[in-house]
């Protein structure tokens, strides 16, 4: 599976222009992942079936990510490998999670199998507290990081970022993970894929667009 895997053109155009946020709710959008290091098949299904992260628009210049794992997998490790943010305004997260800025190894393990190489922005990275697994983010559990913008930079202008215009180059924005106590055993790495994960209102939408194309399709037919 790839990171950089996009939606088919038709169907992300579609739910780009139907959807629109609730007016007063926070704006968000939801990411998976997807492996990089391949070292266990059950463990790389297990984490890419579970691990998720949603970016909140915070307002203020300011962006949270809040991740989520609902295995019992254990995720110890956050890197961003960044062209948008300024730097880490806060951390923090559910009861049995303990995370710190700062993070051991440097760099996500694994970064450096894909291309471009994943190279993690000085003091763009946490994990979790000793004992580590015990403190990681599992089942039930949240980790939040919040992040200061850039003078001029805007949540959208991250949501670019993330869509990885230049096939993870400069300027674009990149999240990977460290996951260990996997049941499978071993540990893996990952790194957040491109697309957007879609709203259930955007299923609708896109399945009533496609509908109306349809139709329309037979009837440019028949006339």
């Amino acid at each position: 599976m790839s990171y950089l895997r996009p939606l088919p053109g038709l169907l992300f155009a579609l739910a780009i222009s139907v959807y629109q946020p609730p007016g007063h709710a926070a704006v968000s959008t939801s990411y998976s992942f997807a492996n990089i290091t391949h070292s266990n098949a059950g463990a790389e299904a297990d984490g890419e079936a579970n691990l998720n992260v949603e970016m909140i628009d915070l307002g203020g210049s300011q962006v949270r990510f809040t991740f989520t794992n609902t295995s019992t997998s254990s995720l110890a490790d956050v890197y961003f490998d960044d062209g948008t943010l300024l730097g880490i305004a806060s951390i923090s997260s559910s009861s049995g999670v303990s995370f710190s800025q700062g993070a051991t190894p440097l760099n996500l393990p694994g970064g450096n199998t894909v291309s471009p190489a994943f190279v993690t922005t000085a003091g763009f990275l946490a994990d979790s507290d000793a004992p580590v697994s015990p403190n990681g983010v599992t089942q039930g559990e949240w980790l939040s990081i919040d992040f200061n913008l850039t003078a001029g930079q805007t949540y959208s202008n991250v949501i670019s970022a993330l869509a990885l215009p230049n096939n993870g180059g400069d300027g674009d924005l990149r999240i990977g993970v460290h996951v260990q106590g996997f049941a499978a055993g071993g540990s893996e790495s990952f790194i957040n894929i491109a697309s957007p994960i879609p709203e259930p209102e955007v299923y609708a939408m896109l399945m009533a667009g496609l509908g109306l194309i349809s139709f329309m399709a037979r009837r440019n037919k028949t006339s």
